[in-house]
């Protein structure tokens, strides 16, 4: 039977007054696309959140205004988009941070939310705050009609969701007291202090700063018909542009309104309607625009590629070195794998971040013989 989203919207907030704060009626189902993406979309599962454990600053951080705190420069300030398809993901992210942050009453999150939800900002919001009590956040509406009409279809279903470019318009949609920002997936947890990743300088005139991979053929990621056009391909001319992944990236917001790079990302993405110049989403104008002049972070603070092959589904062990943040890049979400009895060694890291009750409640998978990836001890 049909139910409109009007219906739908006097149901959910039915819900919020029937069931406690912390347990939110969400929907959502495994399924695979047809590019074979497992992911999740409404359905009826029933998703309850526990309370996250409450964190304090240690006596080493200083005493910030709580009213201030949006704007206050020497807060940790971290982007993320949430979803009711990432939720799960979202919570475990923050979860992960405030729980190894040597001060994490002074970190702020800025959540953004699409306009096309069917879960909308206010309850969102209700949601988070449900989790986590005393946490500094915000939640932001991202307007998709921005990009609607510039997205290009790429090889991922998954990839071509408006919400995935919100990052390029951060600039925009915070306040201009927003200085600086580290941007996470919604796929990631933090294992060490994200106070290092803060302090990290971003030297010269440099907007972003990521862990580059040189060893990358940067070729793959534009077609023929880019590297065959003298007047697409210089932006590369004199530059030694790296592949980086654009999950985790600090972020100068100052500099990028100066700078105006919305609007530069958004002539490539233009362009790539016109001629298709790549085969991936929100990251290769993001290459395009920064390649070449980004500040290189340690790898130990993007461990990407969790999630397995874009094409098919498999298990990836972490990178050899230290570790602070891992990433379920890739198509396999370790959120799904549990649920479905089939988990990667890897999704036994991410587990304890877990808040939904229903795996709490249930722990059914039992970590495997093998012996996992092990973390340095500098980094836990």
């Amino acid at each position: 039977m049909f139910v409109s989203r009007s219906v739908f919207g006097v149901f959910f907030l039915a819900s919020l007054l029937l069931f406690p704060v912390n347990a939110i009626r969400l929907f959502a189902e495994k399924v695979t696309s047809s590019r074979g993406d497992e992911t999740e979309r409404e359905s009826d599962l029933f998703m309850k959140f526990a309370e996250a454990p409450e964190y304090h600053n240690g006596p080493e951080c200083p005493v910030l205004a709580e009213e201030s705190l949006l704007c206050d420069p020497s807060v940790v300030h971290i982007a993320m988009t949430i979803d009711p398809q990432y939720l799960r993901g979202s919570t475990a992210a923050i979860h992960s941070v405030v729980k190894h942050s040597s001060c994490p009453e002074n970190v702020f999150f800025h959540l953004i939310a699409s306009d096309s939800s069917f879960v909308n900002a206010n309850d969102l919001t209700q949601i988070v705050k449900s989790a986590f009590p005393s946490l500094s956040f915000k939640v932001y509406v991202f307007q998709e009609n921005l990009v609607r009409n510039l997205i290009s279809s790429s090889i991922r279903q998954a990839l071509d969701n408006p919400l995935n470019y919100a990052r390029s318009y951060l600039a925009d949609i915070f306040e201009a007291c927003v200085e600086r920002v580290i941007y996470l997936d919604s796929d990631t947890i933090v294992v060490d202090d994200i106070q290092k990743l803060w302090r990290i300088n971003l030297t010269g005139s440099r907007t972003i700063g990521a862990p580059e991979y040189c060893h990358a053929n940067l070729a793959k990621y534009f077609t023929s018909e880019f590297w065959s056009d003298p007047e697409l391909s210089r932006v590369f001319e004199g530059k030694r542009p790296c592949y980086f992944n654009t999950g985790v990236m600090v972020m100068d917001l100052a500099r990028w309104r100066e700078g105006d790079y919305t609007r530069k990302i958004e002539r490539w993405m233009r362009i790539q309607k016109e001629k298709r110049i790549y085969e991936l989403g929100s990251l290769p104008p993001f290459l395009l625009v920064f390649g070449g002049d980004v500040e290189a972070i340690d790898h130990r603070w993007n461990q990407h590629g969790l999630g397995g092959d874009n094409l098919v589904n498999s298990c990836r062990s972490l990178h050899p070195g230290p570790v602070s943040l891992l990433h379920w890049s890739g198509r396999g979400k370790p959120w799904v794998r549990l649920d479905a009895g089939r988990p990667c060694p890897v999704d036994f890291l991410w587990a304890p971040y877990d808040l939904h009750k229903k795996f709490q409640g249930h722990q059914q998978h039992k970590q495997p013989r093998q012996e996992l990836p092990r973390f340095s001890s500098d980094s836990l």
